[in-house]
């Protein structure tokens, strides 16, 4: 066996260049390049490693933990079929990633991490930024990765290295189990060689296999389907990550059974389909949450029914309800008490069309659906046209957004208020045309995450909506924008604060208390004075994009047709309304309120709270 001397940064690099994956006989290299910033722990290795292969693109960004939101962004518009390494210097370099170690995780996205860490052989030790942990040596602040990563290892020996990179490929292109895959790499290690056989190197091809589920466990679902007389869809991720949008759109149509979307989900469907509904959930639209109520047979398609989809277990009311889960997740499969099967979304979907050729909903239930149907257009109609407000108000500008974005363009966002007006009101046509981070609902992922989704289909035009507080936890990526020459459109909403949990904290009974930017007042020493004069205009123009300030709708519109014929970056400054919100459907979202307290709004807040937790149910 022949075998060549190499570093373990080297190696890993080598290794990395000759990963592919084929699905449907496709096929592709898997890690497209690798973001990082050097530090002393990785710059003498996996940036010597990148320097010697430039093969492999390397990126600079300007926080670890945005580099990580561009990867994951990047991997979910590709419909987690490539995906990026991130590397990172030890200490807080590499613990600065943990928040989107967790992110990919939580979503379930493929995320190579590669963090510095200590020194393996010790004598130096205690190094720069290293925690001393007086119960064990072989302990680093990279240990907090292990939670949120779904493979974690440390290379502690050049030799050890072969094993764990295969293994966390083997986790990274797995369907059901791909999420965070962390490989810590002590500085020393980095840079020490060892002859690796050259059989590591050659091309490695991960087939994604499709998954088809259990035959007696298919005909029962069948069976159910067929007996019930209010089925019901809920569309997933899983559907796009399978690619399976084509195939729900033919079943829904073919049987005449309605549709809805999580936020994962969205665009599942084009918005124009006759059997979607919406979103579901507690951000759910009126005819979807409404359907999904009185539904005595619930068809899950590639959900993890988060409380936001299910309304904290409270959305679906028949007391006969029962469920259908399609997922390659076995835990996924088997929530709610459902009907597993477990199965890749495309064949199954496929399998349960043909399975059901002669089927189709009753006439009674197609012209209630219709109903529910016509009824959300025209209340989404009213919500995204506010009239007599001296503000300008979020639900309008969201529309004229929409519109001037066009049907092919792609939607970014992640925290904030912006996630369930955008479930609700955001008109999408194209698979991966809804693009919200909303299992960690991570602020400061919007702009990294853009420029992930534009690297990842670069022919879209790509809008990011953020909010003033979710802006100034993360805008430094608009001067990798720059750098990159990559062109995002930002939608930056200004409302002087964190408007969404200052909605929630109003409804708890807390009045909104430090969710306003605003001055000390001396006379009570609350946040409570004048609005802090923060000029987002001149902060965007200091990384060297194209900003546009605007007062108006006419202004808006102007700015927005300035903004999709240009090719560069360009932010738009929309000053909203705090106050407007979107309202609710039916829907309900589980968050306790103080048993007791000294303040009567409290008090009230509690009496709801109990009421509303009397509709929530357990599924066992």
């Amino acid at each position: 066996m022949k075998h060549e001397r190499l570093t373990v940064a080297q190696a890993t690099i080598r290794f990395l260049q000759n990963q592919y994956v084929k699905r449907d006989g496709k096929e592709n290299t898997f890690i497209k390049g690798i973001w990082g910033i050097f530090g002393h722990g990785n710059v003498a290795g996996l940036s010597q490693a990148l320097h010697q292969y430039p093969e492999m693109p390397y990126y600079l960004t300007r926080n670890e933990q945005a580099m990580t939101h561009t990867a994951i962004a990047y991997a979910k518009a590709k419909f987690r079929m490539e995906a990026f390494a991130c590397t990172s210097s030890v200490g807080p370099g590499s613990t600065n990633m943990i928040t989107g170690a967790a992110t990919a995780t939580i979503n379930r996205i493929p995320l190579l991490l590669l963090p510095s860490d200590i020194f393996a052989r010790r004598n130096p030790g205690p190094v720069l930024q290293q925690l001393e942990y007086p119960l064990s040596q072989d302990v680093s602040v990279n240990d907090a990765f292990k939670p949120v990563s779904k493979y974690w290892d440390r290379i502690n020996r050049p030799d050890q290295l072969s094993w764990s990179l295969l293994e966390a490929m083997r986790v990274l292109t797995s369907p059901a189990e791909t999420g965070t895959a962390t490989i810590c790499l002590p500085q020393d290690v980095q840079t020490e060689a060892y002859d690796y056989p050259l059989s590591l190197f050659e091309k490695r091809v991960w087939t994604i296999p499709r998954q088809k589920p259990d035959e007696s466990l298919f005909s029962e679902a069948v069976t159910l389907i067929k007996q019930a007389k209010k089925p019901f869809i809920i569309a997933g991720g899983g559907v796009l990550y399978s690619e399976a949008t084509e195939q729900l759109g033919n079943f829904a149509s073919a049987t005449g059974i309605p549709a809805a979307e999580t936020q994962a989900g969205k665009s599942s469907l084009p918005f124009d389909h006759p059997q979607n509904l919406g979103s579901i959930g507690a951000t759910g639209t009126l005819a979807a949450n409404e359907a999904a109520t009185d539904a005595d047979l619930i068809i899950l398609i590639g959900t993890r029914l988060s409380d936001f989809t299910t309304s904290s277990k409270s959305q679906f009311q028949n007391p006969d309800v029962r469920f259908i889960h399609i997922n390659v997740c076995s835990m996924d499969a088997h929530k709610l008490s459902a009907l597993p099967l477990e199965g890749d979304a495309k064949v199954t979907i496929l399998a349960l069309q043909a399975a059901l050729a002669d089927y189709h909903i009753s006439e009674e239930y197609s012209s209630a659906i219709r109903e529910l149907r016509s009824q959300w257009i025209a209340e989404l109609d009213r919500v995204t046209n506010l009239t007599d407000y001296d503000q300008l108000q979020q639900p309008n500008v969201l529309k004229a957004v929409n519109d001037a974005a066009g049907k092919s363009s792609v939607v970014v966002g992640a925290a904030g208020s912006l996630p369930g007006d955008l479930h609700k009101l955001w008109k999408s046509y194209e698979p991966g045309g809804y693009h919200l981070e909303y299992g960690y609902s991570c602020m400061g992922y919007e702009i990294a995450g853009g420029l992930g989704v534009k690297m990842a289909r670069p022919d879209k035009e790509v809008v990011v909506m953020v909010g003033d507080g979710s802006y100034l936890m993360l805008s430094s990526e608009l001067a990798t924008a720059v750098q990159e020459g990559i062109k995002i459109t930002v939608i930056l909403l200004n409302n002087h604060g964190y408007g969404s949990i200052g909605s929630l904290s109003q409804s708890v009974g807390s009045e909104g208390f430090g969710t306003n930017y605003r001055f000390r007042e001396n006379q009570n020493g609350q946040l409570s004075g004048e609005t802090l004069p923060t000029d987002f205009v001149m902060n965007a123009k200091s990384y060297g994009v194209n900003v546009h300030s605007v007062e108006s709708y006419e202004q808006l519109d102007e700015a927005l047709a300035k903004a999709m014929k240009a090719d560069t970056t360009q932010v738009i400054v929309v000053p909203v309304d705090k106050v407007q919100r979107v309202p609710g459907y039916s829907s309900w979202w589980d968050v306790p309120v103080a048993e007791v307290s000294a303040n009567d709004g409290v008090k009230q807040a509690r009496k709801q709270y109990e009421e509303a937790k009397k509709k929530q149910r357990n599924f066992f």
